[in-house]
């Protein structure tokens, strides 16, 4: 018997970034879009717990016990007195290491596939909480759609979208470790009085509307700075988006990838072909959104 989940990968479309707190923790005011690229996890019992992945930069991935997906279902089955016996396969196509939570969503794909596929009967809230525990995203990898996350980014108020928001992301060589981008956000600021962090009314208007104009001139990602300062080279890779006639581009959180927002469908395609020949990153992506959360396609509803 094995469950099959789908989970989406996100961008920020804003990330505001308050003062270190004393846990080394910073509070937030994310406001989460689950985009349509997606990874799948399945999970099908076992005689131990084995993690596995395909697809691309799968070499990248961890495949201990320190992978997410692996730590989802060691929780799970802590909580509901199993043994974590259960191969899970990662079937990656959201970029690995890139800010787009590809691991998050693994951890909250894998969560929600060992629970179908137990048939623990846990309650979403109880789902939630075990994410909260995994990692600051991965309560928002389980909901989807789009959501404000305050705390560290896992108390999520879910909002409502007007529309279809029409993105191209630029993947870039090699990742950015987020505790190092946060690092270097506390170095960048060091000695500055950093404020209080707080959800943008005009962005949070432009959701609701699904006027993607509004939303471009209301983007905002307090981790650029850092990011662009250990990584100068995308730089390059944000003005190429903007001349080839992107609405607003931003580093996708803690970044590399890149995020340009575009009016349409047709002008997304044009945009990614041109970022993927201007020689500033190594690939491109197409997508929409929002998406849906995890959902499971494959096996036990």
């Amino acid at each position: 018997m094995s469950v099959t989940v789908r989970v989406p990968a996100k961008v920020n479309v804003q990330l505001a970034v308050g003062p270190a707190r004393p846990d080394g923790f910073h509070d937030l005011a994310n406001v989460f879009l689950a985009v349509g690229l997606y990874d799948e996890v399945t999970v099908t019992e076992a005689d131990e717990l084995r993690v596995t992945c395909s697809g691309p930069d799968a070499a990248q991935v961890p495949l201990d016990r320190t992978n997410l997906a692996a730590r989802a279902a060691l929780a799970l089955a802590g909580r509901y007195g199993r043994d974590a016996r259960v191969h899970l396969h990662i079937a990656k196509d959201i970029p690995v290491a890139g800010g787009m939570a590809g691991g998050s969503a693994d951890g909250a794909g894998a969560l929600l596939a060992c629970d179908a596929l137990w048939g623990t009967g846990a309650s979403r809230d109880e789902l939630l909480d075990i994410c909260a525990e995994l990692g600051s995203d991965v309560p928002f990898s389980l909901v989807g759609g789009a959501a404000l996350g305050t705390g560290r980014g896992e108390k999520l108020r879910e909002l409502e979208v007007g529309g279809a928001f029409h993105w191209v992301f630029a993947v870039a060589d090699g990742g950015l470790s987020t505790p190092a981008v946060y690092g270097e956000f506390d170095r960048l600021n060091e000695g500055v009085a950093v404020p209080e962090p707080a959800a943008s009314e005009e962005l949070l208007a432009a959701l609701a509307k699904g006027d993607a104009h509004a939303l471009a001139a209301a983007l905002s990602n307090d981790l650029q700075p850092a990011a662009l300062s250990l990584r100068p080279s995308l730089a390059d890779t944000l003005a190429a988006g903007r001349a080839a006639g992107a609405l607003a581009a931003l580093v996708s959180g803690s970044g590399p990838t890149t995020a340009f927002l575009t009016p349409d469908a047709t002008t997304a395609t044009e945009i990614a072909e041109t970022l993927r020949t201007s020689g500033t990153c190594r690939t491109t992506r197409v997508a929409a959104s929002p998406a849906p959360g995890a959902t499971v396609v494959k096996g036990k509803p």
